[in-house]
Order: structure tokens, then sequence, then C-alpha cells
């Protein structure tokens, strides 16, 4: 369950008339927070931002669900259940106590590294472009960067 904090700030800034997205980085500010201080994990960056999104849905923030070609079906449907949920018209039911903890043991054994600067920047990097989508697609890429700075393979290590 969300805390208070991140729920308040999250109205606020609806409040504000800022985008439902925006609000909804709170509870994904969150997320990220608690897989930092060790309370779970999670498998990839993009797991911890769809808890999040989950969250904030189910809190009242109106997001939509994702569009056909976008995600599974089953996400989409869970993502309209959330929003249900969030919005009034479902009535929200807990799961089973025995798959609630399954699920959280199942999170606590995933690693941490999803919250990590590195993960981070390369979800956003990979979401920037395809958010650019076919405009992008004849422009020359430049250069991965890697830690070897350009040097080849069996030069990585010398300096």
């Amino acid at each position: 369950m969300p805390s208070k904090s991140t729920t308040q700030k999250a109205k606020a800034d609806l409040r504000a008339g800022k985008r439902p997205s925006t609000a909804a980085g709170e509870f994904v500010r969150e997320e990220m927070e608690h897989i930092r201080e060790g309370k779970h994990g999670a498998r990839s960056s993009k797991q911890a931002i769809a808890i999040g999104l989950s969250k904030a849905r189910r809190a009242g923030v109106p997001l939509s669900a994702p569009k056909k070609g976008a995600t599974s079906a089953r996400t989409r449907r869970s993502a309209k259940r959330d929003s249900e949920v969030g919005q009034g018209k479902r009535k929200p039911r807990a799961p089973s106590r025995r798959r609630s903890a399954a699920a959280k043991g199942a999170l606590k054994r995933e690693g941490r590294g999803a919250a990590s600067k590195r993960s981070l920047s390369v979800q956003a990097k990979g979401a920037a472009a395809r958010r650019r989508g076919s405009s992008s697609k004849g422009r020359k890429k430049a250069p991965r960067r890697t830690r070897a700075g350009g040097r080849g393979p069996r030069r990585a290590g010398r300096r």
C-alpha cells in the first residue's frame, strides 16, 4: 500500500493540473525507494515501474490502460481492473493471504539492481528511443559508449 505522503503528493499534482503520468511518477519513485531500501526486489526496471503504475491506478490516478499493440491482453486487463478500483467503479478485493504472501516472497527473492542508476538510465533511453518512432529510423545512430572507451576487446584492460 502506498504511503500517505505519496498519495497526497499525487493528488496535489492532479489538483495543480499536471498530467496523470506525472502524478503516477510519485508512486513509481516510491517503488524505487522500496527496492533500494531492500523491502523487496524486482526482475527489471520495467517491472518496478509497472508495480508503481498499478499502485497509482488503484489509488485513483486516472491513468488509462496501455494501447492494444503496446502490451499483452493480460496486462491491459489488469490495468483496466486497477483503474476501475481507483475510480470507484469496482470494489477492491485483496488476493488470498496465501497468494499475497507468495507474490511478496517472489519479489523478495529478486535482485535490487532494477532501481540502480544504470538500469533506470537504460530503461529511460530505450523508452525515449521507442517514442521517437519512425522519424529516427533513417538517421545514423551514434556509437554506443562502453566501459572500454572504444578500445578493442583485447586492449580493454590496458591503459
